[in-house]
Formats: structure tokens, C-alpha cells, sequence
């Protein structure tokens, strides 16, 4: 199981009158640790302003695309698909010579973001970011992609505590469709003209990469075939204690299955959301499970809805649920 970190919504530190009168932002100049603190209060800069700055960085944001459409598919985009890309759309439109702005799963060489040939953007998700807002990090990364040079990858680095986030930047009424690749030959449009390094990293992708569908019946839910058995994972948007109770009143009916042959083994967290998982028959397909995915949207709907006392078996089958989860960030 993932070690537990801090967690807290994304926001800004506070400022004091102090701090305030350092600067007509409200944000204290950089200096170093040990020189006194430009807020004037005597203390060196580490022991005052600094140390809010430092916690701002490091500190967990515990849902990093909330408030972002779709926020349960980037968290699938994140932890669940190999290979899948999206069209984002800017609050402030694109910028002359950029034609678009493509999430990516994944880029080659595990860059953080390129600007291709032709001015396009793209973005990875799944890298390590520097601090603990996901969000910011990648807009920082956005920002730089959408200034640098077509042909060059953009490098990761740690975000500053008070740049933008993704919601900044992103269109909030824009429309998050992923689409699901069964490789990454998305990375190269002239696979003819592709670097040695590129093209072994494309064979190395692709050989590893986990046959995945997303469901067209319900939202933010992920089929995927694996050597012994196949899966569904789903990622759900309802408050987790809600969800859980809602999972153990189906559980403890018997009715938390997708049919014959298939079982609610669990669950686990990401990113502030909770994604239950179930296993599949290996002769189940995708779209062989939309219908029963369907009809337990419909059953969940109702359990969500009910706000009785559980019983002593709900109580058991939501222990066991709870103790089968694991949390992946």
C-alpha cells in the first residue's frame, strides 16, 4: 500500500499585513534562508515566509484535477491507460503558430512535453512531477511547451508555489474525450523519419503496453485484458464513504457483480477519487460488459440514494471491501 502523505485542496498561502507591505502582490521577494525575512519581522527568511513557501511546494494536493472536466478520466489517464490521448482546449484560445495542445498518457523518452515540428503541443501525464501539485506542475510545463522551439522536448522541473494550475488554463466548459490506442504510434506521424532513440522507445512501449477500452455506456470506466484474467476499473466521482456504503448494500445482495463469472474484488484510491475493480472472465470482452456495466450504474445510482442505517451483513461486506483497498496516491 502507497504511504500516506499530507493532503490538502490546492490554494495559495496566506499573506500577513507584512507580508503584504514587502512587496503590492503580497508576495515576499526570494532570498536566501538565512537572510532576514523582507516582511520585517526579524526572523531569517527559512523560519518565517520561507517556510510557507516550502510547505506550499511539498505539501499533497489531495484531488489535483478537481474542477477540471473529466476529472475522473485524467485520474484514469494518470494510473489506468497505457496509451490514450485527448485535445485540450485553452481558456485564452491558442497561441499563434501552435495548431493544437494534446494530453498524452505517455511521450516518447518520457519527456514531460514536446513541441513538435509543426508548432503542436503535446503533454505526458504520467511523469514524476517535482512538487506535490500535480496540477501545477503540468500547467508549468504547458506554459514552456507552448513558448519553445517546434522540434524540442520540454524538460520537468518544480513548478513555482504561485504559477498557474491546470484550471487556470484550461477552457472549464471544454470537452475531455480520451481516446484509447492500442499502441503509441501516436508519437510519430513520420514513424519513416523517427530518431533510432525514439523508435526503440516506441518498440519498448508498445511491448508492454496492456490492452485497454473505455467504455462508451458509462463515464471513466476502463476495461483491460491481462494474461490470466480481465478487468473493469472504474473511476467514480461520489464521496468515498458514500460510495463504499453504496458498494457494501450491493455487495451484501449479491447484486455487485457484472454477471456470471465476474466479481467486485475491491477497490482503490487515486488522486481523491475512488476506483472499484472488478475481475472478468478472459473471454469477456469490452464490449461484452457495457450492458451489465450499464445496469449496475442504475443499481449504484439507487444504493447511493439510500441513506438507511447499514445492516450487520452491509457492515461486514463494507469491511471487507475497506480492507481489500489500496491507495496509489
Amino acid at each position: 500500500m502507497a504511504k500516506k502523505r499530507p493532503q490538502t485542496k490546492a490554494k495559495r498561502p496566506q499573506t500577513t499585513d507584512g507580508a503584504r507591505a514587502a512587496g503590492a502582490d503580497g508576495h515576499v521577494p526570494v532570498v536566501g534562508a538565512r537572510e532576514p525575512c523582507p516582511c520585517g519581522s526579524g526572523r531569517r527568511y527559512k523560519a518565517c515566509h520561507g517556510r510557507a513557501a516550502a510547505h506550499a511546494a511539498t505539501e499533497l494536493v489531495h484531488r489535483p484535477f478537481e474542477g477540471l472536466a473529466g476529472e475522473c478520466d485524467w485520474v484514469a489517464l494518470r494510473e489506468l491507460v497505457p496509451a490514450a490521448t485527448v485535445t485540450l482546449t485553452l481558456k485564452s484560445g491558442l497561441p499563434e503558430g501552435v495548431p493544437s495542445v494534446t494530453l498524452a498518457t505517455v511521450l516518447p523518452m518520457a519527456w514531460p512535453a514536446l513541441r513538435r515540428d509543426d508548432g503542436s503541443v503535446l503533454i505526458g501525464l504520467q511523469n514524476d512531477t517535482a512538487s506535490g501539485d500535480i496540477s501545477r506542475d503540468l500547467a508549468d510545463t504547458l506554459q514552456r511547451a507552448l513558448t519553445a522551439e517546434p522540434g524540442t522536448p520540454v524538460e520537468g522541473r518544480r513548478a513555482p508555489a504561485d504559477s498557474p494550475r491546470l484550471q487556470d488554463l484550461l477552457d472549464p466548459e471544454g470537452t475531455f474525450e480520451p481516446v484509447v490506442h492500442p499502441g503509441f504510434e501516436f508519437w510519430v506521424p513520420d514513424a519513416e523519419n523517427a530518431t533510432p532513440e525514439v523508435t526503440a522507445s516506441l518498440e519498448r512501449a508498445n511491448a508492454a503496453a496492456i490492452p485497454t477500452v473505455r467504455l462508451t455506456g458509462v463515464d471513466a470506466a476502463y476495461w483491460c485484458e491481462t494474461p490470466e484474467k480481465n478487468h473493469l476499473r472504474w473511476v467514480m466521482p461520489h464521496p468515498e464513504e458514500q460510495l463504499l456504503d453504496a458498494l457494501a448494500r450491493l455487495h451484501a445482495a449479491g447484486r455487485s457483480s457484472l454477471g456470471e463469472g465476474t466479481r467486485l474484488v475491491g477497490s482503490f484510491r487515486a488522486h481523491g477519487l475512488t476506483v472499484p475493480v472488478w475481475d472478468l472472465p478472459s473471454g469477456i470482452s469490452a464490449e461484452d460488459i457495457e450492458k451489465p456495466a450499464a445496469e449496475f450504474a442504475e443499481r449504484l445510482a439507487d444504493a447511493l440514494a439510500t441513506d438507511a442505517p447499514l445492516t450487520a451483513d452491509e457492515r461486514r461486506a463494507r469491511g471487507g471491501l475497506t480492507n481489500r483497498q489500496v491507495t496509489l496516491s
